[in-house]
């Protein structure tokens, strides 16, 4: 069986205020031919499938043409909600699409549904389409599992996952909709990468609320969604990425997906599947005329540009000048021949999460006392519903 990994369309979604619908439609639509070029059996779409819980309507028309594509490519499809995601908006007609080879998992409190049994010449293969789990909300309908955490929540999805496995044996592969890392169990510290991501800022004090790759062991393959650039914690546990650049932030300039191949014992490989790339992302820095005249830069011109400007004086009508020569100028900040030293410390503020943020002012205003771990515990919980709430709406 081949399956073709994917992640975070984010139908919807702008790149600093541009639309993205027809580069996305482009850049699906190429999946699609790789589904018919490529014999795939199985599209996987690891959560995030709108940008918005109330996505507008031309961009439920552009997900349904995009998704009638690729089955009439000969793909059956797997899609799971994410944190962005309505599972009830997404979710409507599930029984009625599984008839038509899309399986939608949106129900986060059924593990039993996750399910989606699927059979290739050497039998059976089980996908477990695991959807967004948000601690605070499973806390409140499961209070006996103990659940405080994403690692908490995952482990449980995981644990459940495992059961169904000794129940019924198959090959699997898991969907799942997390920030993931290849760290131990009782690790607190993030690698940096995961930091630089373009994914949401989670509300833990001091970091990001990560799931250890060891949680998912027991499976035949993992495909991961949540942050926007491919990444390989083990051979069997991979982030695909998102279709299109959707910041700045993004880390790698490839975008696609993997295509995973299952033979009779289980994973047999994995391969990298690009798509092409509409605009690269760059990024420049100097004083806004010799930018202008810079010709080293020929070429870049179609890019999408961020452009730190260096003048000494703040130059006006800086990014109207700047799209004469790259119409599609982005991003510019005026850092004013700031030294390395206090660009780098910008930019860690900059990367505070939310947490974060009211653990300094608290310091600020208590002449350097930080918040007490019972008070640090009632930011975290109260970020955390304010999220859920947000997600749900």
């Amino acid at each position: 069986m081949r399956l073709l990994h994917t992640s975070d369309w984010h139908v919807g979604r702008t790149f600093h205020g541009a639309d993205t619908l027809e580069a996305l439609e482009d850049a699906l639509g190429a999946l699609a031919r790789v589904v018919r070029e490529r014999a795939v059996d199985v599209v996987l779409v690891a959560g995030d499938v709108f940008d918005s819980a109330m996505p507008a309507g031309r961009h439920v028309e552009a997900l349904s043409r995009s998704l009638a594509a690729i089955r009439e490519a000969g793909a059956e499809i797997v899609l799971s909600s994410g944190n962005h995601d309505s599972p009830a908006r997404l979710g409507a007609n599930a029984a009625f699409a599984r008839a038509g080879g899309l399986h939608l998992s949106t129900a986060a409190l059924d593990p039993a549904s996750w399910r989606i049994e699927l059979a290739d010449e050497h039998g059976p293969v089980a996908v477990f389409a695991v959807p967004y789990l948000e601690p605070v909300a499973l806390r409140a309908a499961l209070p006996e599992a103990g659940i405080a955490t994403q690692a908490d929540a995952m482990r449980w999805a995981m644990d459940a996952v495992r059961a169904s496995l000794v129940d019924v044996p198959a090959r699997s592969v898991v969907l799942a909709h997390c920030f993931a890392a290849g760290v131990a169990d009782d690790a607190v510290r993030v690698d940096e990468a995961v930091r630089l991501d373009d994914a949401p800022r989670d509300i833990t004090a001091g970091g990001l609320d990560v799931v250890p790759a060891s949680v998912f062991d027991g499976v035949d393959y993992v495909a991961l969604g949540h942050l926007h650039s491919r990444q390989e914690l083990s051979p069997s546990v991979r982030y695909s990425g998102a279709p299109l650049h959707y910041s700045f932030r993004e880390r790698s300039p490839e975008r696609g997906g993997w295509l995973v191949e299952l033979d009779a014992e289980g994973l047999a490989a994995v391969e990298w599947i690009g798509l092409p790339v509409l605009r690269a992302l760059t990024t420049v820095e100097g004083e806004l005329a010799a930018l202008l005249a810079d010709a080293s830069l020929d070429g870049t011109e179609h890019d999408w540009l961020r452009v730190r400007l260096t003048d000494r004086v703040r130059p006006l009508d800086a990014m109207r000048r700047l799209q004469e020569r790259w119409p599609h100028a982005a991003e510019v900040s005026w850092i004013g021949g700031a030294s390395a030293p206090q660009r780098q410390l910008r930019e860690r503020l900059a990367r505070r999460s939310e947490a974060e943020v009211v653990d300094d002012f608290l310091a600020h205003v208590r002449a350097g006392a930080s918040a007490t771990d019972a008070e640090a515990a009632l930011v975290r919980e109260l970020l955390a519903r304010a999220s859920a709430e947000e997600s749900a709406a």
